[in-house]
């Protein structure tokens, strides 16, 4: 099977931030492989900008080596490198002062009848001066901005951040990325429920007994440490990408994939959460921080260790049971978790069916498990349905519990694109209903901030848990005193 390559229209692509991680590791290998499958225009251009100080012919060389790094040798063999390479040009421009701003601008115009795409992959505190020059230098016009999380760090920041992107650029022409949100078993979530008879009316409180969603890294923050401190995981993971993932679980059925009709559903869902604040936060919430311990085979330090610090109070770990409080989700809870340096890199949705509400069966059959269904996100993206069924066999029934699995790269044979590579080309096509909306980002922070207050007033330090393992034992009990249990990779 081969997988449907939609062209989309010319284009010039202005990235900020291109000599960055967030470049070199994501952006520049998924346009070289949009181009690798024909998707970009013969004339796509693409714009790199940053500080240093480089040559057409030094970006490109970075861009090479990029692509040496993260993508497979047999792909990097024929003559599209060198194609993709020539799209590539390089202007060397500082966001806090003039220089490299005008040529940035001749550039630009140079393609008039291109759709201008400018994708900020800086630092946060960059995206208002960067946007305020694109208005400046007359490039604002009728381009398309692409920010990165963090939008802000409470909902104060958020707002502000929001407002100084929205004076220079109207809401229609904003697109806040969440990269799990162009994931491909993300979008098979409303495939599933949507496009399914057997899902959606079993999809509420009456069949639904529970629902988990894990995002578990094995790594820890290393580099990012700096950073990380002034985050922690509530900050980093559960405001964006968790909440997107709930989002998506719980939203209505929308009146079509028009994205403000599915943005609205998704805004009801985060509206709708139970609040959790000093009241409650000791019962529904853990928080903890990673000790040395054993992963991958071998020792690895802490996060004191890798932060070069005696003391810190931020959070490597959440879990948090939610509730989204209206009909259809009544009394189910949303058991969140995630965290660094756990027993292994998962991101999955597990959907906990209601058991059958009476057994024709004898004792003999064995225990009656209930239906689950889960979504793997990564690695190894796909769907499992989990079912009874009858023990092969003479002899009488005895049944047994087992998946139908459908796992993405086994069905379809085809290479699975990154979610950057869908994103991108989905801001050139205008389609902004895979990117958050600004009135989702602030209501995910009005039910995080309470919680954050929370923690700060408790003024208890995060629980410590061994590097290897699924976190605090309080994390155990937060779901086990339920009578539930956490499930790993796709049980």
């Amino acid at each position: 099977m081969t997988s449907r390559v939609i062209p989309v229209a010319p284009f010039t692509l202005t990235v900020f931030g291109a000599t960055g991680d967030l470049a070199r590791r994501k952006l520049i290998p998924a346009l070289f492989h949009r181009d690798l499958d024909g998707q970009l225009p013969d004339d796509a251009t693409i714009i790199g900008v940053s500080r240093r100080a480089l040559s057409d012919e030094q970006f490109r060389a970075f861009a090479r080596q990029a692509l040496t790094d993260h993508i497979p040798g047999s792909e990097l063999e024929g003559p599209e490198v060198d194609r993709f390479l020539a799209r590539l040009s390089y202007v060397a421009a500082d966001a806090d002062a003039e220089g490299g701003w005008s040529e940035l601008a001749q550039r630009v115009e140079a393609f008039p009848e291109h759709i201008p795409v400018y994708y900020l992959a800086t630092a946060p505190h960059l995206f208002g001066p960067i946007c305020e020059r694109l208005g400046k230098y007359g490039l604002a016009e009728k381009g398309r901005v692409v920010i990165e999380k963090p939008i802000g760090k409470d909902l104060k920041s958020a707002v502000a951040l929001n407002q100084q992107v929205g004076r220079i650029f109207p809401e229609d022409r904003v697109y806040r990325i969440d990269h799990y949100l162009g994931k491909e078993t993300v979008q098979n979530l409303m495939a599933l429920r949507f496009a399914n008879a057997l899902f959606e009316p079993l999809w509420n409180n009456a069949h639904i007994d529970h629902v988990q969603i894990t995002v578990a890294e094995a790594l820890g923050v290393e580099e990012r440490a700096g950073y990380y401190d002034t985050a922690g995981a509530m900050r980093d993971m559960v405001q964006n990408h968790i909440l997107q993932l709930l989002c998506l679980v719980a939203m209505e059925p929308p009146a079509s994939l028009d994205a403000d009709a599915v943005r609205d559903e998704k805004l009801k869902v985060l509206r709708a959460l139970k609040p959790i604040d000093d009241q409650n936060m000791a019962a529904v919430t853990v928080r903890g921080q990673y000790r040395a311990g054993a992963s991958a085979g071998g020792a690895v330090p802490g996060y004191l260790d890798e932060l070069g610090s005696s003391t810190s109070s931020t959070e490597t770990f959440v879990a948090v049971k939610a509730e989204v409080e209206n009909w259809r989700w009544a009394g189910v809870p949303f058991y969140l978790r995630t965290g660094k340096r756990l027993a292994s890199r998962v991101s999955e949705i597990v959907v906990g069916f209601k058991p059958v509400p009476h057994s024709v069966f004898d004792a003999n059959v064995g225990p009656i498990e209930s239906n689950r269904l889960v979504i793997r996100l990564q690695p190894d993206e796909g769907v499992k349905l989990w079912l009874m069924i009858k023990d092969p066999g003479p002899g009488g029934i005895r049944l047994t519990h087992v998946p139908l699995d459908m796992s993405f790269a086994k069905a379809f044979k085809v290479r699975n694109p990154d979610a950057y590579e869908r994103l991108i080309l989905d801001v050139v096509r205008g389609n902004q209903t895979l990117f958050m909306r600004r009135d989702e980002v602030e209501a995910a922070w009005k039910w995080v901030d309470p919680i954050l207050e929370a923690w700060r007033n408790a003024k208890e330090p995060p629980r410590p848990y061994t590097a290897g393992t699924w976190g605090p034992s309080a994390a155990i009990a937060l779901i086990e005193r339920d009578g539930r249990t956490w499930l790993e990779d796709g049980a």
